[in-house]
């Protein structure tokens, strides 16, 4: 039964349960809202009215390049308004946009681009000496600028174009590739908004959004959690306000002063915020909810989150495979205190399904751990042209391999222990990295930590806790094994500690544990002991 309150809010989006792409929400929004804000950026602003049209002419434009439905567009560059436009456009007639990561050295994005077989590339603001590098791919039609971007948004001829449908690819983002290259998952119009019509049928207050909302697209475009953002505005018809990138200043200044109101974030950009001396000082009474994940959180953070910014949190668990969020642990699960659910990543979303199996492919009961299996809407087309890992992580029925490790328990909340991959087994007992990690963080000293598992003759592997001071601290590490020794199996303490000045992350915020292990491994044929 919907709370009294909740049901203007329900009744706003009730109109939109029929909607699966990218054409049909835009349309609908440039009727019903055409004159709220629909993209603020620095680079571009637009209403709803203005989104139509100038959609409408990126497919437009695109087609007069020449490409077909289903080929790959790409855009090197930071969040920008810009790239949402173009997105929004390629996606409404069914080419396919692939966000390629800033950060990324040029061997890596250009392989991303060739992998892809891009027809157009994008350069972002910033960006337009790539013209002469990875704009001379091969297979590439054309490279455009930023500026010749919004050139052709605000001036391109408009002519009729056939919308993509709910099954056509509309997204292609590449896996992190912690191992190996990066594999480019497809993802479709159906992927990104097919879970809304099973929420509809269970409203959450926190899937329910206000004429007075806005969300803020903090992380890079190249990720779910940086694209998965302006996806979300765009289906709830409000305003999608885009930072370049993260910079706490910013995401100070946007809750204050452009109405932001929720936003996602990982744990270590939720640390920084934390941690910069403007957050005491800033007012948070407008934002309503924090999501995070994307890794582990120590509990001790979070706790600490909660405290100072008063907003309701809500974990989400997901991964690229499966367009993002499966999982959600709801605000009313959090507590300042502290909690036993505040170490799980909540409950399936509505229409998810969830299962725990062991290495036989077996599914396991309550609170037995085994890799997480998962089955929706959500999940993924397949790899780009790499049938056989589709194969090895999507089965014919419909389920995919997450990779991760852990439970359920018997209220339906599933645990996350840590990448099946990250696992450590020392003298026969697993250990799983986050939970140390859990373990060591709050120690007065420690800023970070990232654990991993080095060889040992006697155990097979030790664990190895790399930590990073806070600012003007020195680590003992005599004093973080025993303060480990109080909060943890004495299989899982670490046995050695090294100190170093910051971890090694990818573009996305994950440790590169693999680049920690690395040195320990050298020279061995495996990388287990």
């Amino acid at each position: 039964m919907i709370e009294p309150e909740m049901q203007p809010l329900l009744d706003r989006v009730l109109e939109t349960r029929e909607l699966f792409t990218f054409d049909e929400f835009i349309r609908h929004w440039a009727v019903k809202s055409p004159d709220r804000a629909a993209i603020d950026a620095d680079d571009l602003h637009l209403t709803y009215a203005e989104l139509e049209l100038a959609t409408a002419r990126v497919a437009s434009a695109l087609g007069a390049m020449g490409l077909q439905k289903g080929e790959r567009i790409a855009w090197f560059g930071k969040n920008a308004g810009t790239y949402f436009a173009l997105f929004f456009g390629a996606a409404r007639a069914g080419y396919v946009m692939v966000p390629v990561g800033w950060r990324l050295a040029e061997p890596e994005a250009a392989f991303i681009l060739d992998n892809a077989e891009a027809k157009v590339l994008f350069l972002g603001d910033g960006f337009e000496a790539c013209t002469e590098t990875l704009g001379k791919r091969p297979g590439l039609l054309r490279c455009v600028t930023a500026t010749q971007a919004r050139k052709l948004i605000a001036e391109a001829p408009r002519a009729d174009f056939t919308p993509s449908e709910r099954d056509d690819a509309v997204l292609q983002l590449y896996t992190s590739g912690t191992t190996g290259n990066p594999k480019g998952a497809v993802l479709s119009n159906g992927n990104l908004f097919g879970l809304r019509k099973a929420a509809f049928d269970n409203p959450q207050p926190y899937s329910l959004w206000g004429e007075d909302e806005a969300v803020l697209v903090a992380m890079p475009c190249a990720h779910i959690g940086g694209t998965g953002l302006g996806i979300m505005a765009l289906s709830a018809g409000l305003p999608g306000v885009v930072l370049a990138e993260f910079d706490p200043p910013k995401v100070f200044d946007a809750v204050e002063n452009k109405g932001v109101t929720r936003f996602f974030i990982v744990p270590a950009a939720l640390q920084m915020l934390l941690n910069h001396p403007d957050c005491a000082k800033t007012d948070f009474s407008r934002l309503k909810y924090i999501l995070y994940g994307a890794a582990p959180i120590p509990l001790e953070l979070l706790r600490q989150c909660i405290a100072m910014f008063g907003a309701g949190f809500i974990q989400a668990y997901g991964m690229t495979e499966t367009t993002g969020t499966i999982c959600m642990l709801p605000p009313e699960d959090h507590s300042v205190e502290g909690n036993t659910r505040m170490r799980s990543a909540g409950k399936p979303l509505p229409g998810v399904e969830i299962e725990v199996r062991n290495k036989a492919g077996a599914a396991l009961p309550v609170s037995e751990i085994g890799e997480l299996f998962t089955r929706s809407s959500n999940n993924m087309l397949g790899y780009w042209k790499l049938p056989e890992a589709t194969a090895s992580t999507m089965s014919a029925d419909g389920w995919v391999a997450t990779g991760d490790v852990g439970y359920l328990d018997e209220d339906g909340y599933v645990y996350i222990y840590d990448r099946a991959k990250d696992m450590i087994i020392s003298g026969g007992e697993n250990v799983y990295p986050a939970e140390v990690e859990s373990g060591i963080y709050g120690h007065p000293d420690v800023l970070e930590v990232a654990v991993i598992g080095v060889p040992d003759d006697r155990w097979g592997e030790a664990v190895k806790a790399v930590c990073v001071p806070k600012p003007g601290a020195t680590i003992d590490p005599d004093s973080v094994i025993s303060y480990a020794r109080q909060r943890l199996a004495s299989f899982k303490v670490p046995k050695t500690i090294d100190v170093i000045a910051a971890l090694p992350r990818n573009a996305s915020g994950k440790i590169l544990r693999r680049e920690l292990r690395e040195p320990y491994w050298a020279g061995r044929e495996r990388q287990v002991n």
